[in-house]
């Protein structure tokens, strides 16, 4: 099918470049969002060819010329459209610079998103590993493996993709999508029907205890204070919790909880301020770095229950990050944040499912390592949370707004129920 469309009034005679955009382009949105950045950016647009699929699992194609003012402003519009997969048909292998400082990229690099990426070397192309936005792709020039490394990583000498010429995207299909998780994956609102949301919820779940994945709980210490913690307790005894990402705050109120029945001081059975209870905290701190790790503490009886206790029990591999607020903070707690990405990247490595209960910063953080593949359901009862993840690019992001414990308690019978 031919169709021609011309858009913008760069230079009729200025650069111009063909490029070509395949997949589920049209129900995905990929192409008006190719087009939108043509002449945004203040290019014009021609499309030359097109190939519309007649089924739902029908791949479409186009073949558009692009064409700017000046050789740099086309520039610009190829690297914009390159991240929604549009590939210049005038192949080109990638571009490798060896990186002159450590922890620093050379000028120009590519800098990656979150969606699947190959490189193109000797005219083949490669897929990119260990996938993540903001980050740059290296190269082992030998055996052409490519990963996407983070800048502190960097090492002198390391061969560093440069420019977007022989790099290119796959953007996440709506036809890749389950229908479940694509009509959960709608805008954010306390309208939504939670119910629904919830049973898929259970059912990613319980798909990965039967092997399919590994699911990550990224959680923060709402869950204690509501006196929700018993609720995660069940799903890490069920087998339904592979990871558990948190910070100082959830794992010494867990604790506190073990060791005084309180959280934040308060009673979570009566709801009463107990006596002194606003050291309680602090005290659960001090007795753990007393015995050296939360591990030794349940291996010598001191904790007996909660989240950390379900944890060490069942083999539930934790990440407890800090931050410059941290009493303490635990011993287990790790303080270098650098280190943290790294630890935080090679657990998630496995991860299919991730599910992100009362904790901003946190959710934020896991969201920019996740790859776009990643299913993520985060539940707030503050809707900016999930806005924050979309505007930062974890666009697969499902945003549930409601209370932690009403939530969990729905989950723990959804699947119970699936059992």
């Amino acid at each position: 099918m031919e169709e021609r469309t011309t858009s913008g009034n760069p230079a009729e005679h200025g650069p111009v470049e063909d490029v070509e955009v395949r997949g589920h382009i049209i129900d995905s949105l990929i192409l008006p969002k190719v087009l939108d950045c043509i002449t945004t950016g203040g290019g014009s647009f021609r499309i030359k060819n097109i190939s519309i699929g007649q089924e739902r699992i029908d791949p479409s194609f186009a073949l558009v010329e692009v064409r700017a003012e000046t050789e740099e402003q086309l520039q610009e519009i190829l690297a914009q459209i390159a991240d929604h997969g549009a590939v210049p048909t005038a192949g080109s292998d990638c571009c490798v610079v060896d990186a002159d400082i450590a922890g620093a990229f050379p000028e120009g690099f590519y800098s990656t998103t979150n969606q699947e990426t190959e490189i193109r070397l000797d005219g083949k192309w490669y897929a990119v590993t260990e996938q993540e936005m903001d980050c740059g792709i290296t190269v082992n020039l030998q055996t052409s493996a490519a990963r996407c490394i983070a800048m502190s990583d960097v090492e002198v000498g390391m061969p560093i993709v440069v420019g977007h010429a022989g790099v290119r995207v796959f953007p996440l299909e709506r036809a890749n999508q389950d229908h479940a998780f694509a009509f959960m994956n709608s805008a954010v609102s306390t309208e939504k029907p939670k119910g629904v949301v919830i049973r898929q919820i259970a059912q990613m779940l319980f798909e990965n205890r039967q092997g399919r994945g590994k699911s990550l709980l990224v959680g923060g210490p709402a869950i204690v204070h509501t006196g929700s913690g018993n609720l995660i307790c069940e799903l890490i005894r069920g087998g339904y919790i592979h990871k558990l990402f948190a910070g100082n705050a959830l794992a010494t109120h867990d604790i506190e909880q073990s060791l005084f029945g309180t959280s934040l001081g308060v009673n979570l059975h009566e709801g009463s301020l107990a006596d002194a209870g606003h050291e309680h905290h602090l005290r659960a701190i001090n007795r753990i770095r007393r015995i050296g790790s939360i591990h030794a503490a349940v291996g010598q009886g001191v904790i007996r229950s909660g989240i950390m206790y379900e944890c060490v029990k069942n083999d539930v591999d934790f990440i407890l990050s800090g931050s410059i607020r941290d009493d303490g903070p635990l011993p287990d707690v790790i303080t270098d944040a650098i280190e943290n990405q790294r630890l935080m990247r090679e657990s998630i490595r496995d991860v299919n499912f991730c599910l992100m209960i009362a904790t901003t910063l946190h959710s934020i953080a896991v969201g920019n390592l996740l790859p776009a593949s990643v299913k993520v359901v985060c539940v707030d009862i503050n809707p900016s949370t999930v806005i924050k993840l979309n505007d930062r690019g974890s666009f697969q992001t499902v945003g549930l707004v409601t209370d932690v414990e009403p939530f969990l308690r729905a989950l723990v019978e959804e699947v119970k129920r699936l059992e």
